[in-house]
């Protein structure tokens, strides 16, 4: 009993530890955010060079973080690109990651790791709000019962999404796998292949239009617009075109509001400025350019309103936003809205060739920017960074040891403490692919298409090879294939080594 002092004070002191402990909370997993939009150019932006156009809260985001001078999509269109941002790998592995119908299955495997499953492994809430376009279901969808697979199972604990594109049927919101308010009296019917008795498509009926078709958006009439692909039914469940930015903003500022209390994944996937381009009233005219101007205009200010929310919820300090597009600008996309007329002096590929479907830069080089604020200090990157490369570079920061077979860890490039990115790219378009390494770059030849005389935009096809020093020649005007051998037998080298030997391009290139 004499030492029963001591021993009290060892429990004492014991007792006071595990309180201490107890009372000393864990450090919280950063939140992360996603904000993607769809066809924005390199030279959209005020904060890359753009003269036609003020983004004042794009701007923000570039001023107070990182903005990459070579970030890349992996792709020039948006199906494969969305693929390779979710899941880390080139889309060229996947045949079916493709510009996909509103009618396709889901192409990312329910076994496969994506960014939400990674995080999800580390305590993560996640959620999609936008534009999908990766397929739902096995192929035999009843849009009027629940969907699945979908956004759901392959990470997402809550989707609100777009299945497709907004040219394309179905025209409805999808809550979590199931239509937002499906009407059972009033059933839904979508097909690709023919046009159901009795609906009036556009080439039928064009006095019922209010946005006239230039190629390829001609079927099934929705709001007075054209539409790809042949719809029936739910009238109730029928978006407003012109609300769709509010709308899932909407959703957004909700999911961050009621999900501010645990860390929280969110991939906010914009529709603008892919076409239609139907801005809300309030932004009709505000750009002087058009429909494509004025949707620029109001995705950015709906980014403005969605850091709004963030700030007002206590989370800058502790989220971490990547902002970026799927691919390269195009003007006439399928509809006759002013896009080339009222350009005027701007430039939405800025300093490079091309756009939306091609193999020159501009068809996946595009605004790359990452910001957290106190994290992230200011300044402009030339490091190589793809889409890819965030599911590697999430799971570095939140200690996850998931991987994936292309995507690479470059966390410190994208906190701004290195410049040391990626030293070589495969850069793909319709099928097509080509090498970025260093400063160079080298195409293949491909045959041309006609779709260049439908959008207007060069596409890279050439019967030569092509070889560009892009540090020197950044509008890739001067081809160095024949004065530079000994470079592309490098690059090809290389090429072959990556993208593997035989494989046959796909000459024909699928639009929107």
């Amino acid at each position: 009993m004499r030492n029963l002092p001591l021993t009290i004070t060892y429990l004492a002191a014991f007792t006071s530890c595990i309180a201490a402990k107890k009372e000393t909370p864990a450090v919280k997993q950063p939140n992360i955010v996603i904000i993607y939009l769809d066809d924005l150019g390199y030279g959209d932006l005020s904060c890359y060079g753009g003269i036609g156009l003020k983004t004042p809260n794009i701007d923000a985001l570039a001023n107070a973080g990182v903005r990459f001078t070579n970030g890349y999509a992996t792709s020039a269109t948006c199906t494969p690109s969305r693929y390779g941002i979710l899941t880390g790998v080139y889309p060229w592995r996947n045949k079916d990651a493709k510009i996909l119908p509103g009618t396709a299955p889901l192409i990312i495997d329910t076994a496969q790791v994506t960014i939400p499953k990674m995080l999800k492994t580390r305590g993560y809430q996640t959620a999609v709000v936008g534009k999908w376009h990766l397929g739902m279901g096995t192929g035999a969808v009843d849009w009027n019962k629940h969907i699945s697979p979908g956004a759901n199972e392959v990470g997402f604990d809550y989707s609100y999404i777009m299945a497709a594109t907004q040219d394309r049927v179905p025209t409805v919101y999808i809550d979590n796998g199931n239509v937002d308010g499906v009407d059972r009296s009033d059933p839904i019917e979508v097909s690709y292949e023919k046009n159901f008795e009795g609906q009036p498509t556009a080439l039928d009926h064009p006095e019922m239009l209010t946005m006239k078709w230039h190629h390829g958006h001609n079927n099934s009439i929705v709001n007075g617009i054209p539409r790809i692909g042949f719809m029936k039914g739910g009238e109730k469940a029928k978006w407003s075109d012109i609300d769709l930015a509010d709308h899932f903003l909407a959703k957004a500022q909700s999911y961050v509001k009621s999900h501010k209390d645990h860390p929280f994944f969110l991939y906010y996937a914009l529709n603008e400025p892919h076409v239609p381009r139907t801005p809300n009233p309030r932004f009709v005219g505000q750009s002087g350019m058009g429909p494509r101007g004025d949707a620029i205009l109001e995705a950015d200010w709906c980014i403005g309103e969605f850091m709004k929310t963030l700030e007002t919820e206590g989370l800058l300090e502790n989220t971490l936003i990547v902002f970026s597009s799927d691919n390269g600008p195009v003007l006439n996309d399928g509809y006759y809205d002013d896009a080339v007329e009222k350009l005027g002096d701007h430039k939405p590929s800025g300093p490079l060739r091309g756009g939306k479907y091609s193999l020159f830069e501009a068809g996946t080089r595009v605004p790359f920017i990452t910001c957290w604020k106190g994290k992230i200090q200011p300044k402009v990157s030339d490091a190589m960074i793809c889409q890819m490369d965030l599911l590697a570079s999430l799971a570095k920061l939140v200690g996850s040891e998931e991987s994936s077979t292309d995507s690479k860890e470059f966390l410190d490039v994208l906190m701004g403490k290195s410049d040391k990115g990626r030293e070589s790219l495969i850069l793909e378009a319709s099928s097509r692919t080509a090498l970025r390494k260093g400063d160079w770059i080298m195409i293949p030849p491909y045959k041309g298409s006609a779709v260049e005389k439908f959008v207007n935009i060069e596409l890279g096809n050439s019967p030569e090879y092509q070889l560009y020093n892009l540090k020197e020649d950044i509008g890739q005007q001067n081809n160095l294939a024949k004065s530079n051998p000994e470079k592309l037998k490098e690059m090809l080298d290389a090429f072959v080594a990556q993208r593997g030997e035989g494989y046959v391009e796909t000459e024909k290139l699928e639009l929107h």
